[in-house]
This record gives structure tokens, sequence and C-alpha cells, in this order.
């Protein structure tokens, strides 16, 4: 009997043999990243299959964090079963390709929690000098 991918079996992902994923260029302190479909099991000195956009992710002079995307071709990919990796996937979803990530939730309300503290330590000291 064959079950449908949704069924839980991962018998879907095991046969999606291509991934959307990554790839670290750049420097040492200086990172920058190629999103391009692979084979998901890459095998040393095998070359991507397809470039689909690029993420720099240190800020620029207008702290901005650049993201190009082939929207196109990455619908293309996601309808031959390739999987996207987690990282990918953030990114998709705070371009409005996807759902935004649970992860994406969980790093803004962190930041918050830790401006909010700082925040009141500031005032803390304030208080402190006047006193």
């Amino acid at each position: 009997m064959v079950l449908p991918p949704a069924s839980g079996t991962g018998l879907y992902y095991a046969r999606a043999a291509k991934s959307i994923r990554l790839i670290r260029q750049g420097c040492t302190n200086r990172p920058f990243f190629h999103i391009s479909v692979t084979h998901r099991r890459r095998v040393n000195k095998q070359p991507v299959i397809e470039q689909l956009g690029s993420y720099d992710p240190m800020p620029n002079q207008n702290n901005e964090k650049l993201v190009a995307l082939n929207l196109e071709r990455i619908k293309f990919w996601l309808g031959q079963g390739a999987h996207v990796t987690t990282p990918v996937g953030e990114l998709l979803g705070l371009a409005g390709f996807f759902p935004i990530h649970p992860r994406t939730y969980m790093m803004a309300w962190r930041n918050r929690s830790k401006e909010r503290e700082a925040l009141e330590k500031e005032a803390q000291k304030e208080n402190e000098s006047k006193s």
C-alpha cells in the first residue's frame, strides 16, 4: 500500500534528493552566502545545480542585511520536490514567500526582552546618579 507524502512516512523526504540551502562564501570575518540548489547529500567537490539568490548577513551603512531571491526558480524547484533548509526557510518567511518561521518570532521576542532590560538598567543608573 502506497501512502501519500503527508502520512508521515518520510518517503517523500527521502526521494527529495535536492535541497535549497545556504553555501558559505567570503572571508573569515566577512561571510557571504549563496542560496543554491544542491544534492541533499553533498559529495566533496560536487558543483551546485543552480544558484537562486544571495544573502549578505553583515549590516551595511544603513544597517540593512541584503537578500536577493529568484522566486520563480525557487517555485520551480519546490515543485520538483526540493527540500528547503531551516535558514533558507526563515529568509523566505521574512521575504513573504513562506509563512514566518517560529524561530523568527522567538528571536524577535528575545531581542525585545533584552532591549527592555537594557532600558531598565539605564533608567536605574540615571536614578542612582541623580540621588
